[in-house]
């Protein structure tokens, strides 16, 4: 019994520590312009991994509580059975008490009886009462009197030894009863001990969990309150779709760009913006690959199916007005490049499908920006033929779940970096999964977005969405400029003081009244938060099976890799910073 409990506490307590390692706090003056965005969506990430990681906690939860309920039905069981034993114990011991009083008073009376018994069965005979009468009515009287006497005795004496028989049983029974009341309370004790020690147990490791999650939905729901507040001096750092924006195809950003400098670091993020449902990308990889729009719906949503509709509104609600469904509204939607004709455009029915299916979701009325889905009154009027064809090739078709039976909201992104995070919707979960020809193995050269040639696979990040670099013409960091953020890594992990935690430059590139630290300074708070550098010589990163970077290695310490992204974005001068929570850092 003890060996799997322990096995289920130490899987809980493994998930749990998982969970925790993810934890970032955000304290509102922590954050700054350039940040913000990345840091709310590194939230709603750690979100999505708490409460996916709490899912199997809280199911082993309901389970334990249901056993343990069971187990408490069992000891009031146990309980009204000793109950009722000790009843029985005290019954018979009073019984016994009063039989052996008796006993001492008929034990006297047994042995007079026994004494004129004996003497009766031998000396009297009813001959000699027979000559020693005169009268025969007073010899039958006598005689009479004798034999009653005599079954008397005899009744008696059988009476008294079945009287001490039953006294005998009884402490026989007594003494069972008191043995098996010693045992019982014994194992009752350590049960009860036992399951109230796991219950207690289980029960604060799910509230922890709990209290983690409504911790991270209070920092994003406060965070999010400030960047409306900024919106006008923050531009967006990039598109949700591949349609509303031109490509990012900056060869600056690139891995093989030449800084002039040396020792230089950047950090490369695989994909953007999210990481759910289709990538646009690797739906495009895949046509190119073979498969058609049924293949690529399935591959990006799981388990369902893609249906005729016969019900679907003719026309839809949207911000700018009431616009006929399939005609216009979809006509119009600038979400994939049209020249995306791969395999019988097997992409852009797969992005028409998903489209149509978001739209039915969606409450009405629906934005025709990118917060929803990006609609261009241009292309409706006149939409190009590939994308024409395909909304029309795919008229009233949806994407329905096999497990609710509901139309799901079907997300999708420009770039996931070749990995996809699973989410919910109407009662469906979408898969988890690296999306490539051969799996995990295969991400950086099989990955379907690099097939496709997503510039969004691999990417430096150093420029707004509007164009804003700071002053800087690559995301590549002196060595003085890396260290300065790893000491900013070294004084977050460590949970020491972030309020001077800002890019140095904040003021000139984005305005405001930030006071940031110098280097000195951030390297001072970091000795005192084991340890500031000076330099870095070697940097590595391991990723998780869960598709985001766990660990990065600098000159031998570790860092949690979502902290030290959080950190790097905090930190990094100008607009570089990072946009996934699957990246790498590259030293040359």
């Amino acid at each position: 019994m003890k060996k799997p409990l322990f096995l289920l506490v130490f899987l809980i307590a493994l998930l749990l520590t998982r969970q925790i390692s993810h934890k970032n706090t955000y304290a509102e003056e922590d954050c700054n312009l350039l940040c913000l965005e990345t840091k709310i969506k590194d939230l709603a990430r750690q979100l999505e991994l708490s409460q996916a990681a709490s899912k199997p906690l809280e199911e082993t939860l309901n389970n334990l509580e249901k056993n343990l309920k069971d187990i408490h039905n069992r000891i009031l069981v146990l309980e009204t059975g000793i109950q009722e034993k000790e009843a029985e114990l005290k019954l018979l011991e009073i019984e016994i008490a009063k039989g052996e009083l008796q006993l001492s008073h008929e034990e006297k009376i047994l042995a007079a009886r026994v004494r004129n018994y004996y003497k009766r069965s031998k000396f009297n005979s009813p001959f000699i009462l027979f000559f020693a009468q005169n009268q025969a009515i007073k010899l039958t009287r006598e005689l009479a009197y004798r034999q009653a006497v005599t079954q008397n005795d005899k009744d008696s004496i059988t009476k008294t030894v079945i009287f001490l028989k039953a006294i005998d049983d009884k402490k026989s029974r007594a003494e069972v009863l008191k043995n098996q009341l010693e045992s019982e309370t014994k194992r009752l004790s350590a049960a009860k001990a036992e399951t109230d020690r796991q219950a207690e147990f289980f029960r604060k490791e799910v509230a922890g969990a709990k209290s983690f999650q409504s911790k991270l939905s209070g920092d994003i729901a406060s965070l999010t309150a400030r960047q409306q507040e900024i919106l006008n001096a923050k531009t967006g750092l990039f598109s949700t779709s591949v349609g509303d924006v031109p490509l990012a195809d900056d060869p600056a950003s690139r891995p093989d760009y030449n800084p002039g400098f040396s020792p230089a670091f950047a950090a490369f993020s695989f994909g953007a913006p999210h990481f759910k449902g289709m990538s646009q990308y690797g739906a495009y990889g895949r046509a190119m690959s073979g498969q058609n729009e049924e293949d690529i719906i399935k591959a990006y949503y799981g388990d369902v199916r893609i249906e005729q509709k016969g019900d679907l509104p003719g026309s839809i609600d949207t911000t700018i007005g009431t616009l006929d469904f399939d005609g216009n509204y979809l006509m119009g939607l600038a979400e994939m490049p049209s020249s995306w004709d791969a395999n019988n455009l097997a992409a852009l029915k797969a992005q028409a499908i998903a489209a149509r299916s978001y739209a039915y979701v969606h409450g009405k009325p629906i934005c025709i920006d990118e917060g929803c889905q990006v609609y261009n009154s241009g292309k409706a009027s006149n939409p190009p033929d590939n994308w024409r064809r395909a909304v029309e090739d795919t008229r009233g078709k949806v994407i329905i779940s096999n497990q609710s039976g509901q139309v799901i909201s079907a997300l999708y992104a420009s770039t996931s970096g070749g990995y996809q995070d699973s989410y919910s919707t109407n009662g469906h979960n979408t898969p988890g999964f690296w999306d490539t020809k051969n799996g995990r193995s295969g991400w950086t050269s099989d990955a379907y977005e690099k097939i496709s040639g997503s510039p969004w696979f691999y990417k430096a990040w150093y420029k707004t969405r509007s164009g804003l670099n700071c002053g800087r013409s690559h995301p590549w960091l002196s060595s003085d400029e890396f260290a300065d953020i790893v000491n900013a890594a070294v004084v977050y992990q460590n949970g020491g003081d972030m309020s001077g935690v800002f890019p140095l430059d904040v003021q000139s590139c984005f305005g405001g009244s930030d006071s940031p630290w110098s280097k000195e300074r951030l390297k001072q708070e970091a000795d005192k938060n084991g340890g500031g550098v000076s330099s870095v010589s070697s940097v590595s990163v391991q990723y998780s099976e869960g598709g985001y970077t766990a660990k990065v290695t600098i000159d031998g310490r570790e860092f949690n890799g979502q902290k030290f992204k959080a950190a790097f974005n905090l930190r990094a001068p100008g607009a570089i910073n990072l946009k996934s929570g699957l990246y790498n850092i590259e030293k040359k």
